[in-house]
């Protein structure tokens, strides 16, 4: 995660009588002129977000009809399983590539059911931080907040039933001050019905240190399959900050 950051230098000059007047004017220009391109951050802070949500939307939608040029007849697992039953080649390839499934957690259903259990961040020597699903953090509200410097690792687990999902994936994407400083993209990979969770750690990362890396960033999740069908969306905020919470410092 690496964060970007603008410097700005103003010059100041003394003077008296005339002079005086002629300063106010200037400082008065700076004020507006820092005003307007406040303003003007935010609108493009807008459109950034804007421009992020409908190129994920884009891909989302490529990705769904270039699956559906490829799609055959779609059948339940129990279907999959009973047809060519008689064929004991075709039989024992199947249970090959289907592995142990729990037939109590097979459906009748063509589509199959994820459901995202638990996100956490795992930070060493640190109470774990477990964000609740469904996220219920308030507009613009930071859900968590991270020491800078810190090293961290996310975990989530979910569950499979109805039927296999094949290509799920993780995104997540970052931004900070309306310029997007992550984008990750992990295939997950394919999974058959089970009573018992999944359970997926992602590599430890650090976050980003310094003056400009600390503030308010936005993050958006999601969980995606490959007929683009999603099981997790969702935006929220976070912080990173020179220290611990205070609340829950060691």
């Amino acid at each position: 995660m690496s964060a970007a950051v603008g410097n700005f230098s103003a010059s100041k000059e003394i003077g008296f009588n005339k002079n005086e007047t002629k300063n106010e004017e200037l400082r008065d220009n700076e004020n507006n002129k820092f005003v307007d391109e406040a303003e003007e951050n935010d609108r493009q802070k807008d459109k950034d977000d804007h421009l992020e949500t409908e190129h994920d939307e884009q891909d989302d939608a490529k990705l769904i009809s270039e699956k559906a040029l490829d799609l055959g007849p779609q059948f339940s697992l129990k279907e999959q399983l009973e047809k060519d039953k008689d064929d004991e080649s075709l039989r024992r390839w199947k249970e090959q590539l289907l592995g142990s499934v729990d037939m109590s957690a097979v459906g009748e259903s063509k589509e199959p059911q994820v459901k995202i259990l638990s996100l956490s961040i795992l930070c060493p020597g640190r109470p774990d931080i477990i964000l609740p699903i469904p996220l219920t953090s308030k507009p613009k509200s930071s859900l968590f907040t991270l020491r800078e410097g810190s090293r961290y690792r996310l975990k989530f687990s979910f569950t499979v039933s109805n039927n296999i999902v094949s290509g799920l994936r993780y995104t997540n994407t970052v931004w900070k001050t309306g310029v997007r400083v992550d984008n990750t993209k992990l295939m997950l990979g394919t999974f058959s019905p089970q009573k018992e969770p999944y359970t997926y750690e992602l590599e430890e990362e650090t976050t980003p240190s310094g003056l400009f890396a600390r503030g308010s960033y936005s993050a958006r999740t999601k969980f995606v399959d490959d007929d683009g069908k999603a099981y997790l969306d969702v935006s929220y905020h976070f912080e990173i900050q020179k220290n611990w919470p205070s609340s829950t410092r060691p």
